[in-house]
């Protein structure tokens, strides 16, 4: 099954379950982030693990420590209007890319939820990756 179908599984029990998932996601804090394809131009959903930072959703653009960003990261990048999903709830927000200290900061915070993030760092920073880390903020 390639991700393309993994990911459109996850959002159908999203949306079914009141922000459930089963499989990969299980137990795991999903958002649903909706946003405008960079080279398409599409309306795109991704299912992402995140923590919070005040009001604010923390998302890890990670790839499982892949060398290289998640498509959505230059979705975000290039059009950083997106809605979010938790739950029930649906908002816009802005995708604001965290950086220095601050990104420091947030990283260490959702890895100390989810330690498999720190074998992400790691594994990226192999391949010379530093992973980034977006705010997406409620307009």
């Amino acid at each position: 099954m390639d991700i393309l179908e993994v990911n459109r599984i996850a959002i159908e029990e999203f949306r079914a379950n009141g922000g459930a998932c089963r499989g990969w996601l299980e137990g795991a804090p999903v958002v649903l982030v909706t946003m405008t394809g960079a080279k398409s131009g599409r309306e795109l959903i991704s299912p992402l693990v995140y923590s919070t930072d005040g009001d604010d959703v923390i998302v890890i653009a990670s790839k499982g420590g892949a060398p290289n960003h998640p498509n959505w990261y230059h979705n975000l990048v290039a059009n950083p209007t997106v809605t979010v999903e938790i739950g029930t709830d649906t908002w816009t927000a802005d995708a604001e890319l965290a950086e220095g200290d601050e990104r420091t900061r947030l990283y260490d915070a959702q890895a100390a939820m989810m330690p498999q993030f720190k074998d992400y760092e790691s594994s990226a920073a192999e391949a010379g990756r530093v992973i980034p880390v977006f705010r997406l903020v409620r307009s």
